[in-house]
């Protein structure tokens, strides 16, 4: 099972709490962390984009990276570990991707890919005016399809004419080509499955509960229907926190600290962003959910080095589990534990060359 990290390009990471770590996003920070992922023979990792933060106490994720322009510094620093960066399609042309690809691909070749995200929180994208109206919510995968077809056109080509109604592109080209990039989609609802079965490598789903590792299996189900329309491979990835000590008491004492700090007021603004997305998004109904949204609703493994071993082996027993992707309350102590205490543990990890620590 291939394992990635999902890196802090903004404040906090992914906990929505007082009582968490608090810390500024910075290249220097994500530079140790995927330094280590790549030393610990972890196989990806990727960056989000986020344009807008929850505010509240924490002022949770009003502090963020650009993550092209952090993924191409850290192609540089690193050796072997896959880079993905994420493009808000609102805000950047396929043909300026493209072309920011290929130039991401000249640093490290064959390790860039792109995961491509639609965008449902409208207060990120009017403050700039960029917000297409409430339609975006129920079209946005008409949008997607045609942004991706460009992306292909060009990386395929080097030259798109592809005349639709969102783009209409006349001898566009892009040289030199990013022949390899692999794009990423991880939308879990029945319109986000049908494109990334047709237009992604990749498909990336949120897992669920805490210590239910196999929870997701349904999304992996959904998911090989719609391959199945379309004949094409897409690898299931599946997203995790890790929050690890030597002991199960240990962990889970971690945990409720964290659930007991909740930042209330940033989680009010997540809640309500969501609420105008009246489409089947199944990954945004779940994110903001208030009841358990402290991290976002992700699935959670909370426990020893041990136990967390054994339930990321469980995950990986699920048909068509290609690897996971983690988080963790604190990243640079987590990837070392990871890479140190549990990564040695996980049956479905043997063989994995660790090349320093």
């Amino acid at each position: 099972m291939e394992i990635g990290v999902f890196i802090p390009i903004g404040n906090n990471g992914w906990l929505i709490s007082e009582t968490a770590p608090q810390y500024l996003p910075s290249f220097e920070l994500n530079k140790t962390i995927t330094q280590a992922a790549d030393r610990y023979g972890f196989d990806f990792a990727l960056s989000m984009i986020k344009l807008r933060g929850f505010g509240g106490k924490t002022q949770f994720w009003e502090h963020n990276l650009e993550s092209f322009t952090l993924m191409a510094g850290l192609a540089a620093v690193t050796d072997r570990i896959k880079i993905f960066a994420t493009a808000a399609t609102l805000t950047l042309p396929p043909a300026i991707v493209a072309r920011m690809a290929a130039t991401i691909d000249s640093i490290a070749p064959g390790r860039f890919g792109i995961n491509l995200v639609t965008g449902w929180a409208e207060a990120e994208y009017s403050q700039m005016g960029l917000w297409p109206g409430d339609s975006h919510y129920t079209r946005r995968y008409d949008y997607l399809a045609e942004y991706a077809q460009v992306l292909r056109d060009l990386f395929d080509t080097g030259v798109s004419n592809f005349r639709g109604d969102y783009f209409q592109m006349t001898d566009c080209r892009v040289s030199p080509q990013a022949k390899d990039t692999k794009i990423i989609c991880a939308g879990s609802s029945t319109e986000g499955l049908a494109f990334t079965a047709q237009y992604a490598d990749y498909s990336f789903a949120l897992g669920k509960g805490t210590n239910t590792p196999t929870a997701f299996a349904d999304v992996n189900e959904r998911l090989r229907a719609a391959k199945e329309k379309t004949g094409r491979d897409v690898s299931a990835y599946i997203l995790f926190m890790i929050i690890a000590d030597e002991t199960d008491e240990a962990a889970m004492a971690k945990w409720e600290l964290y659930r007991d700090g909740v930042d209330r007021e940033a989680v009010a603004w997540l809640v309500g962003q969501a609420a105008g997305n009246t489409s089947e998004d199944t990954n945004t109904k779940q994110l903001a959910a208030e009841k358990a949204a402290v991290n976002l609703n992700m699935g959670t493994l909370v426990g020893s080095y041990a136990s967390i071993a054994r339930m990321l082996d469980e995950v990986a027993t699920v048909p068509d589990t290609a690897g996971v992707l983690l988080t963790f309350d604190d990243f640079v102590r987590g990837v070392e534990d990871f890479g140190t205490k549990i990564q040695p543990l996980m049956t479905c990890r043997a063989g994995v060359v660790v090349t320093g620590g």
